[in-house]
């Protein structure tokens, strides 16, 4: 029999930041599936994972122009794009805090960048290395974003690395260790700020992606990578710790990423810049991420960069 992740109902409560009353709702009316262990509640892994990429916002995304009309005016639509948890609390905060609101937007970095400079994104998320410089997200947007002024503000820190089986039984520590022919990758889709991570990594290291046994195999969540390295699917992944704790396999920090948010200085923009600047810097806001762990807020609301 083959292993199979699953998660109990508080698990699953956890992960997706609600209730425990709105995923037994969501059973009930089959919208999510389970079985039981005894008289426990579990679901699999691959039926949450299918929930989640069949309720992510894509068919929402309409153009900047739109949403600002007078029409929409007292209740103005805004895009975030990402999927850090952390992106809900802003996006509640945001909408307590306002008469904005928010819609989600599962793209990938750069994809949610490039969506930005053609007018269908209102804050981007963004965890882009770059290996030349050694910096995060600005080499980026001051490539893609020309000619538009922007801010970019601190979200949170946090680690990455390798997702690996319990225990680490191929000793997988560093980049270089990708190349052995016995071990085997899962990746993440393309213009997702882990693929970059992986790319640049392989650059800087001169190792041809060729080399690099599962490369064309890809997920498109954090979850996804980590339940494919749980499940004996590939021996290791990228992604970030906080996930590799809910899987429940061991995880190896290689780099602290700077997760930033940039948002375009335009004057529809300047309410909603001052109202993010203020959440994020709120004792409230930064509580709420202490409490979910494996995040560094000391950062949280500093302009990184700013435009004139």
């Amino acid at each position: 029999m083959s292993k199979e992740l699953s998660y109990t109902i508080e698990e699953v409560s956890q992960l997706l930041k609600v209730s425990k009353l709105t995923i037994y709702d969501l059973v009930k009316k089959g919208e999510l599936p389970v079985f039981r262990v005894g008289r426990q509640m579990r679901m699999d892994a691959k039926d949450l994972d299918n929930y989640i990429k069949n309720h992510k916002t894509t068919t929402s995304i309409v153009p900047i122009a739109e949403l600002h009309s007078p029409q929409t005016k007292e209740s103005l639509n805004i895009i975030i794009s990402g999927q850090d948890m952390v992106l809900d609390i802003l996006g509640r905060s945001i909408e307590k805090h306002s008469t904005y609101k928010t819609l989600r937007s599962y793209e990938g970095s750069l994809n949610s960048l490039i969506s930005m400079y053609n007018g269908n994104c209102d804050i981007v998320s963004l965890h882009m290395f770059d290996g030349d410089t050694g910096e995060y997200n600005l080499p980026y947007i001051k490539k893609i974003l020309v000619g538009y002024p922007y801010i970019l503000l601190n979200l949170i820190s946090r680690k990455a690395g390798f997702y690996v089986q319990k225990g680490n039984p191929l000793n997988i520590i560093s980049w270089t260790d990708l190349s052995q022919e016995h071990v085997k990758i899962i990746n993440r889709e393309k213009g997702s700020g882990a693929r970059i991570l992986l790319d640049e990594q392989l650059r800087i290291n001169n190792i041809p992606s060729k080399n690099i046994k599962g490369y064309e195999q890809e997920e498109t969540s954090h979850l996804s990578v980590a339940s494919a390295v749980s499940n004996g699917l590939a021996d290791v992944g990228v992604g970030i710790e906080k996930v590799a704790k809910i899987v429940g396999i061991n995880f190896i920090p290689l780099i602290t990423e700077r997760y930033d948010l940039v948002i375009l200085k335009t004057p529809e923009n300047e309410k909603l810049i001052s109202i993010v600047k203020k959440i994020l810097s709120s004792h409230p806001f930064q509580s709420e991420i202490n409490s979910l762990g494996d995040y560094d807020h000391s950062q949280t609301g500093s302009i990184i960069y700013e435009t004139f």
